[in-house]
């Protein structure tokens, strides 16, 4: 229970991590003018972080007050966990395809916490946190539904202002609508393999011992106890 009670804390200040980063990430991008103050919710990763920190604050307050997870919550870290890990995959290849183009792009150190310091860290509190249920293959759909729809609600506003958070849904930066539609179905299928694999890590239940070992074991094991197969008679005074 002191261990439960110990993610519990982390998983609090992992909320308020995101929210500094979030807050900062909000007034260096208005400070260097290189974000109109319309445009800063649009990003995916933006939303999927607020939902992170929704998320994250309720399963700390959960796991101060429950033994378990109800399954419900580990539903929901699922769904988030695959957004924000996705999108700081995306923002990888972004990072990237702007040095294969020569094109300078400034990183702050909030942008770092949101796409690689609070996703990594989140997988593994998924692996070792003491408490989760497994999840559902069920939630695989709705992980595809959130960035479906804002993918589409993203292309449409983009056609009407001339902006897009992502060089890749701009039929005018990459070669037209073919690439753009590969770009998108690629990144559909990334965040359904994400999402897979934390669903199928649930399975695999990791717990840290008092001592501080770590031993792996399949959800539903009963730990037994060793009983000797042979014992010496026990002599009897008369």
């Amino acid at each position: 229970m002191l261990t439960r009670r110990i993610f519990g804390w982390l998983r609090l200040l992992a909320a308020a991590v995101c929210v500094v980063s979030l807050t900062h990430r909000m007034l260096w991008g208005m400070g260097s003018q290189t974000l109109a103050s319309d445009n800063f919710f649009a990003y995916l990763t933006i939303q999927s972080n607020i939902a992170f920190a929704a998320v994250t604050i309720t399963a700390g307050i959960i796991a101060l007050r429950r033994p378990l997870d109800p399954a419900w919550l580990t539903s929901a870290r699922v769904l988030v966990l695959s957004w924000t890990t996705t999108a700081g995959l995306a923002f990888s290849i972004i990072v990237w395809q702007a040095g294969v183009r020569g094109i300078p792009i400034t990183v702050p150190w909030s942008d770092v916490v949101l796409h690689y310091v609070l996703p990594a860290m989140a997988v593994i509190g998924w692996l070792i946190g003491p408490g989760r249920q497994p999840a559902s293959w069920r939630v695989l759909p709705f992980v595809l539904l959130y960035p479906l729809i804002w993918g589409v609600f993203t292309i449409w506003r983009g056609s009407i202002i001339g902006w897009y958070p992502y060089y890749f849904l701009d039929p005018r930066q990459v070669s037209g609508l073919p690439e753009m539609g590969i770009s998108c179905l690629a990144a559909l299928s990334i965040f359904a393999v994400v999402a897979a694999l934390l669903v199928l890590l649930s399975h695999v239940r990791v717990r840290l011992p008092p001592w501080g070992e770590i031993s792996s074991r399949p959800s539903g094991w009963v730990r037994r106890t060793r009983v000797p197969l042979w014992r010496p008679p026990v002599r009897r005074g008369r």
